[in-house]
């Protein structure tokens, strides 16, 4: 599945990326710096019924959050690790395997770790206003 949208229609691409994760629990995005991969991510928490504010997690790794039934969602960042033993350490495979949803951002740094059937979603700049959207399950 592929469109394009504007930050205005973030809301709509949001509730895309959820109808489609049904059933998933590791969600992984793609995309250069830069992409909206956060900005992305914090509209599916807000969709979700978050009340905390999401944001990249890059320094601290992994983020937690509570939606307002109280289920938790992990936002884990691994750009700054240079791979699957890395994250292992950082805790990133407890996350994973918790069954609470997760999105991650910088999925190649760690890939062998991604469950099978985790949903991947790539983000591409096509201007500065309209990104387009990759979902493949």
């Amino acid at each position: 599945m592929e469109w394009t949208f504007e930050r205005e229609n973030i809301a709509d691409a949001a509730g895309s990326v959820l109808r489609a994760a049904s059933g998933h629990k590791v969600i992984a995005f793609y995309g250069d710096m830069g992409a909206g991969k956060t900005t992305l991510i914090s509209e599916i928490c807000h969709q979700l019924g978050s009340a905390d504010v999401a944001s990249s997690p890059t320094f601290s790794l992994i983020n937690q959050y509570l939606t307002k039934e109280g289920h938790r969602i992990f936002h884990i960042d691994l750009y700054r690790l240079s791979g699957a033993e890395e994250a292992l350490a950082a805790g990133v495979g407890d996350c994973l395997e918790s069954g609470d949803l997760c999105f991650v951002e910088w999925p190649e740094r760690a890939e062998s770790l991604l469950p099978q059937d985790t949903l991947k979603v790539c983000i591409t700049p096509v201007s500065a206003d309209v990104r387009k959207l990759q979902i493949n399950s």
